[in-house]
């Protein structure tokens, strides 16, 4: 038996009773005291840190409460002089009256004297006029470089002193009770000794690794209300909505004592709202909605007053290597109805694939009897023949799992698929799948029709699932009588239709053969919800990508959608980047240290637990078989369940769970199964895992987050016993399976069951070491060989480095994308803050006009054609020149290109005599961000078509990546020319009439916009598939 022991080598070991360490272990410890390890050197710096805390914190204990709260506005009073100046735009500021204008000085003398014993340079005196307020903003602008320094240089300075005030005001609350979710909660938390060492780690820019049970809630308050105090606004992440309205209330509870403000973002909050949120000191919300408000303030919002967001300071992210490393990638996407596509046509396909689909399954029926019955008469060729027929045409049929559950069966079909594959000829195996309607590969998610299968959909037709070439068919001279564009354009349209005709039924066919209801998604309110494969958990939000969804959805009978169009995206990983600061909590970190330094710049820092670990264990089982696995897993789970141990069974996917749920209901042991079905009773299902006789069956990764408290007389019992089905390919998923045993202190006992077949042994396990355990099993056919821990962890190591180079691949694509988007929203911002609109328009004059005459006014063959360029610019922007052509022929291209300039100047001064300022500053700010905005938006549709076939070019010998860069390069460059000569042209067209009064426009302009303008929708990502 092998015993727990802490990764942490500070941290003493357990050693259960009777049992003593080895004299080797005492000479490796004395070394490892020596030469101690980078975390051991970290931690011990933190060591007096921590003593001088509680040594304040003691002296804290005799103040008063106001005293303590004072300690709190006398920090913010220092900080917050670093803060944004807000004033108006200088059109107010001109429009103000005098009394106005002296309130603003007011304050702005305030800001300057708070700030003049760091910066005396600063002017003693603000005059109260629109000439001194500019003046002041230019003398701020100019020491703001130097905050950032000076902030983080103070909150250093006083970190033991705000870390002892809010240990001592959680002991002040000790005994007090508050209302969290609509339940009084009784406050009974008092931060220990390796909390606050990880309070000073998450301060410091670490990742706090705690074990499960170690109150990572409560340390989060540390660095959270030490941030706060500057006034910018801390973002506090959490993995969904009913914890991020949790602790606000429960730990706000603190928060609020301590005088700071805390908000919650919430799903479908109002704008006024959400922005009311924004503005506390502290807001907690999921990665989800903070990524969105993101997108929709700076891809959305028309105006300053429209985007909710102050800014990017400090973010801490709880169980941060699940959502940067898990969900990095996934794309945050904000949509609207697209302008075209047909969602009927997935209703129109889906009665005959239905029929299909139900042909099929009865004739798989009919073929698993037979295999059956031939199987038992001993003709074993041709039921494993009739068998892989079936695991082609559908692997999930009911039968044919049952009978896969037998071992021999399982190894027969997997024979005579390695003779159908292992021949020269594919013809038999061709002809094999020509015997079915269709053919399903799970592993690669297709769903291929045969020719049975067309001619069940499209009976005496073989041509309605071929798309003629368009050359071939416009030689025929379809319609006689037309020209040979209209032709062109309706031979177009018709395998437009039928190419759209046989997508839907292609998707249609997927939704019915690799997707299963309560398997794959489930029916949450009229709508279609996808189900995390690996967790079993729910994805609100979540879309199949190329019109999967709307196949799904139409399987189901639910209401159609239109196709979607992409209105701004940002991936979860690019989001968090944007931070000043960033941090983050988990139980499980250590194994992707590399990958959150290389990509995030963030380091992993291990915390000891607050009492010892007592966990114990056990060395892994290994089996020959998948069926011999599940077979002792179930013996085992019944000796255990026998003596009233609860019992935790994990998995490595749902599958696996609903397998080892159809055993155990065979031999009739309870238990309950955590996933899609059982999704809205998950809280109540842990509340019960750690009671006596529980019997709960979970994936691996839906481990996470869950706390399982043992009940009354569990630790007498040995604690909650956690059995491990399968390794997961990353030993971080494992770690936080073995870490919901022996919280804090609590007893409990862990052991993995794995086979040879398992997916991480076979693909990724040692080949020798393999042999020699089948070579062991067949001598002693009861004996089961430990593999060492190596074995297991050389094979998880592979895979972690095989994703990580993976994930690394995307980031370098997804950083070309980045980079385009911080360049446009950047310009888009500029539009909405700049105070003189017309200054934009104006530097787009001259910085597109240069280039445009250098295109222009050659000819085809390259000479100078003045005549070219008179009659380009009567198309672009139809002006004529008071220069004759010969007069212009004398002149250079940048004298040419002024006199357009001017001309062009002249118009737009001619439209503002005829509009209002107020008016004109709206239209022409209006006008920049329509363009912006349509041309950003194709601009993403290019960018998703040049990701989506680039990796095909490396077939020529070229880097993909290198492709990419180059033609994304080009796409940008036409995407801001488009929109600069956008703005020119339309800025300049004639104005329609208005209303004459202003005010009668905007409230005519607010009747529009109530009139049910669609909103674009969020998603929380599009999933492909």
């Amino acid at each position: 038996m092998q015993q727990a022991h802490s990764i942490y080598p500070h941290q003493r070991p357990y050693y259960p009773p009777g049992q003593t360490p080895s004299p080797h272990f005492f000479m490796f410890n004395f070394i490892s005291t020596i030469f101690s390890s980078k975390n051991t050197r970290e931690i011990n710096k933190l060591k007096p840190i921590v003593a001088k805390i509680n040594e304040l914190e003691r002296s804290l204990q005799s103040k008063k409460d106001d005293e303590l709260q004072a300690m709190t506005k006398e920090w913010q009073s220092w900080l917050h002089r670093f803060l944004p100046l807000e004033l108006p735009r200088k059109k107010m500021i001109d429009e103000a009256d005098p009394g106005q204008i002296a309130a603003w000085a007011k304050t702005i003398q305030q800001r300057f004297d708070a700030l003049r014993p760091d910066f005396p340079s600063l002017p003693k005196h603000v005059e109260a006029t629109p000439a001194g307020l500019d003046a002041a903003k230019i003398s701020f602008a100019a020491i703001s470089p130097q905050f950032p320094k000076m902030r983080d240089k103070y909150l250093d300075k006083i970190l033991p002193s705000a870390f002892a005030v809010v240990k001592n005001a959680a002991r002040r609350l000790c005994g007090h009770s508050t209302n969290v979710c609509d339940q009084e909660m009784v406050w009974d938390m008092v931060h220990f000794d390796t909390q606050l060492m990880g309070g000073i780690a998450l301060h410091r820019g670490y990742i706090a690794e705690m074990a499960t049970g170690e109150g990572k809630t409560l340390v989060s308050t540390l660095p959270v209300y030490l941030n706060a105090l500057t006034g910018q606004g801390v973002h506090m992440v959490t993995v969904n909505d009913y914890l991020a309205r949790r602790d606000s209330q429960w730990m706000g509870f603190l928060y609020n004592f301590l005088g700071l403000t805390v908000g919650c973002i919430e799903n479908q909050m109002p704008d006024a709202e959400r922005k009311s949120q924004y503005l506390c000191d502290i807001t907690y919300g999921t990665n989800s909605e903070f990524g969105f408000d993101y997108l929709r303030d700076n891809g959305i919002a028309t105006s300053l007053d429209e985007q909710v967001q102050r800014g990017h300071y400090f973010a801490l992210i709880d169980e941060i290597d699940s959502i940067l490393i898990d969900e990095a990638r996934t794309p945050l996407i904000i949509s609207g109805p697209a302008t075209s596509g047909d969602e009927t046509q997935f209703a129109a396909v889906k009665p005959t694939v239905e029929q299909l689909y139900k042909k099929q399954t009865l004739l798989c029926n009919e073929l698993v009897a037979e295999a059956q019955r031939l199987y038992e008469s001993g003709d074993e060729k041709a039921a494993g023949r009739i068998l892989f027929k079936v695991k082609l045409g559908q692997p999930r049929n009911r039968m044919f799992m049952r009978l896969m559950e037998n071992p021999d069966l399982l190894l027969l079909v997997e024979k005579t698929e390695n003779r159908f594959h292992r021949g020269a000829s594919k013809k038999p195996l061709i002809d094999l799948k020509e015997e079915l309607f269709f053919v399903v590969d799970r592993k690669r998610r297709e769903a291929e029709l045969m020719e049975r299968g067309r001619q069940f959909l499209a009976p005496g037709d073989p041509a309605a699932f071929i798309l003629p070439d368009i050359n071939k068919k416009l030689a025929e001279f379809p319609y006689p009588g037309e020209t040979r564009q209209q032709q062109k354009v309706r031979v177009q349209q018709e395998l437009a239709e039928a190419g759209a005709s046989l997508h839907a039924t292609n998707q249609m066919l997927k939704a019915y053969c690799l997707f299963e209801k309560d398997v794959d998604y489930v029916i949450r309110d009229e709508e279609v919800v996808i189900v995390d494969e690996h967790t079993g958990r729910e994805m609100p939000g979540r879309r199949w990508s190329d019109g999967l969804h709307q196949a799904v959805t139409a399987k189901e009978g639910l209401k159609l959608e239109k196709d979607n169009l992409t209105y701004a995206t940002i991936t979860i990983q690019n989001y968090f980047r944007m931070y000043s600061k960033l941090a983050g909590m988990t139980g499980t970190a250590e194994t992707e240290a590399a990958e959150f330094h290389d990509i995030y710049k963030l380091d992993v820092l291990p915390i000891p637990t607050h009492k010892p670990c007592c966990r114990v264990d056990l060395n892994a089982l290994i089996f020959k078989t998948r069926y011999d696995k599940y077979v002792a897993s179930i013996a085992r789970i019944r000796e255990i369940h026998a003596k009233g141990q609860p019992i935790l069974v994990g998995t490595a996917s749902v599958d696996a769970s609903e397998t080892l749920s159809r055993m155990m209901n065979r031999l009739h042991i309870p238990h309950v199964v955590l996933n899609a079905k059982n999704h809205m009773s998950e809280a109540e299902i842990v509340a019960l895992a750690g009671q006596k006789g529980a019997v709960t069956i979970s994936t691996n990764m839906a481990g996470r987050g869950t706390d399982i408290k043992l009940g009354e007389g569990v630790a007498e019992l040995g604690g909650l016993f956690v059995l491990g089905t399968e390794h997961y390919e990353s030993r971080r998923i494992d770690r936080q399976l073995r870490g919901r045993a022996a919280r804090q202190g609590d007893p409990g006992v862990t052991q993995f069951f794995i086979s040879l077949e398992d997916d991480l042994l076979r693909n990724f396990g040692d080949v020798r070491e393999s042999s020699r355990m089948i070579e062991d099993s067949l001598d002693e056919p009861d004996s089961r060989r430990i593999p060492t821990s190596a074995t297991v962890e050389n094979a998880q190591r592979q895979i972690e480095q095989r994703n990580y180079s993976w994930r690394k691949h995307v980031l370098d694509f997804d950083d070309v994308m980045n980079t385009q988007r911080e360049v446009l929203y950047s310009f888009r911002n500029e539009v909405l803050k700049t105070e003189h609109p017309e200054d934009i328009f104006f530097d787009l004059l001259r910085d597109m006009i240069p280039r445009q005459v250098a295109e222009n006014i050659k000819n085809a063959e390259g000479d100078t054609d003045i005549d070219s360029l008179l009659g380009w610019m009567g198309a672009t922007y139809s002006i004529s020149l008071p220069q004759e052509p010969s007069e212009l022929e004398e002149k250079t291209q940048e004298e040419i290109a002024d006199i357009i300039i001017g001309e062009l100047t002249k118009s737009f001064h001619e439209q503002e005599q005829v509009l209002s300022p107020e008016y004109m500053d709206y239209s022409l700010r209006s006008l920049m961000l329509q363009m912006i905005d349509n041309n950003w938006q194709e601009h993403l549709s290019s960018m998703e078509e040049l990701r989506d076939g680039v990796n095909l070019r490396a077939q020529g010998q070229k880097n993909p990546l290198t492709e990419y860069k180059t033609d994304a390069y080009v796409l940008f460059e036409q995407l801001m020319t488009d929109i600069r000569t956008g703005i020119i042209i339309n800025a300049l067209k004639a104005t329609p009439a208005l209303p004459s009064n202003w005010e009668d426009f905007l409230s005519l302009l607010e009747g529009s916009q109530e009139a049910g303008e669609e909103k674009p929708e969020q998603e929380a990502a599009e999933v492909s598939v």
